[in-house]
């Protein structure tokens, strides 16, 4: 008698493909602008990893190039934080992030230009800043936008 079964063993891989995506770029004041970008990271078990990256640039004394001065990656701590940077990449920066990214990171990062005359305490201080800037951006939920 045949048999009319068949059996195959399945598995569920789960897959992550890393990428950058480039969000935004704004000129906040005279000589400076930066760039907001989206990167998708994966760890070894191929769970995502969401970072927001701040990157400021000056522009050079003479001509019209930029230099980076400072880069600023912050990488999600919290699910929501994950979701609302996955949204970024998705829907583009919100009003509300980009009132927080023009008025509070931007400062906050152009200070840490300044780093190498700052005392410990002072880069500290800058540092913890930034790092509490981008946590509101990472922060910003999508029924905000």
């Amino acid at each position: 008698m045949g048999s009319n079964v068949s059996i195959v063993p399945t598995t569920t891989t789960q897959i992550c493909k890393p990428f950058v995506l480039d969000v935004m770029v704004f000129a906040p004041e005279a000589g400076f602008k930066f760039q907001v970008s989206v990167e998708k990271d994966c760890t070894a078990n191929a769970e995502p990893l969401w970072k927001l990256v701040f990157d400021l640039y000056k522009r050079q004394a003479t001509g019209t190039n930029f230099d980076q001065i400072v880069h600023v990656s912050y990488t999600a701590s919290t699910p929501v934080e994950s979701q609302v940077i996955e949204s970024t990449a998705a829907n583009g920066v919100s009003p509300n992030q980009a009132d927080i990214l023009i008025n509070q990171v931007h400062p906050a990062v152009k200070e840490l230009d300044n780093a190498d005359n700052m005392t410990p305490d002072q880069l500290a201080a800058a540092k913890t800043e930034v790092k509490n800037g981008m946590s509101k951006v990472a922060n910003v939920k999508s029924f905000d936008l």
